[in-house]
C-alpha cells in the first residue's frame, strides 16, 4: 500500500494478474495503476467512469466551498480578536499564496510524478493551501480523471515494452539463407 494515498502500490509496469475486463493485460502483462475514486475504470472509461467524474467534480467543488466558509469564520475570528490590520493582511496573504502554490503543485502532479522528498518538504504548504488543491482537482475532473493522462502514458508505454519483450520470432535465425 502507498503511504500517502492508501491505494495499492502497483505501477503501470508491474507484472501480475490482469485487471478485470482488460484483455490486453492477460497472461502476466502490465496492470493499470488504480486512480483514487476511479480504480482502473479510467482505462476503458467503463464501470461508471462518467458518473464518478461528475461526483468528483461536484465533491471537490463542494469541499472547496465549505473550506472557504471555514476560512471566512477564521477571518472573522481574527477580526473580532482585534489583532490589527497587519496580522489580518498577513493571514489572508498567507492563505492566498499557499492556495496558489498548492493549485500549481497539484496541477503539475497530474502531468508528471513528483519527487517524494520534495513533496514531503511541501506538506505544510499544501496543507495550508488545501483550497487550491481542491480547485485543481475540480478543474481537472471536468476534462478527465485527475492523473489519467499521466497514468495512461505510463500504462501504454509499459504495454508496448511488454509486447516487444514477449513477441517471438518465427524460425531459427541461424538457418536463414544468406544473400550474396
Amino acid at each position: 500500500m502507498s503511504d500517502e494515498t492508501g491505494t495499492p502500490d502497483t505501477s503501470a509496469g508491474s507484472a501480475g494478474p490482469a485487471a478485470q475486463g482488460d484483455g490486453a493485460a492477460q497472461g502476466g502483462g502490465p496492470r493499470p495503476e488504480p486512480l483514487r475514486f476511479f480504480g482502473t475504470s479510467w482505462v476503458d472509461h467503463d464501470n461508471g467512469y462518467a458518473a464518478r467524474r461528475a461526483a468528483v467534480a461536484v465533491g471537490s467543488l463542494a469541499a472547496a466551498a465549505v473550506s472557504c466558509l471555514v476560512l471566512r469564520f477564521a477571518y472573522e475570528g481574527i477580526r473580532i480578536a482585534d489583532t490589527g490590520s497587519f496580522v489580518t493582511v498577513l493571514v489572508v496573504a498567507m492563505f492566498a499564496i499557499c492556495s496558489a502554490l498548492a493549485f500549481h503543485n497539484t496541477w503539475e502532479g497530474f502531468g508528471k510524478r513528483h519527487d517524494p522528498q520534495r513533496q514531503a518538504g511541501l506538506r505544510g504548504l499544501l496543507a495550508i493551501g488545501f483550497v487550491g488543491s481542491l480547485l485543481a482537482y475540480f478543474f481537472r475532473s471536468l476534462t478527465e480523471a485527475p492523473g489519467e493522462k499521466l497514468h495512461r502514458e505510463e500504462y501504454e508505454k509499459a504495454r508496448e515494452a511488454h509486447e516487444r519483450r514477449t513477441t517471438r520470432r518465427t524460425g531459427n535465425p541461424s538457418k536463414k539463407k544468406r544473400r550474396r
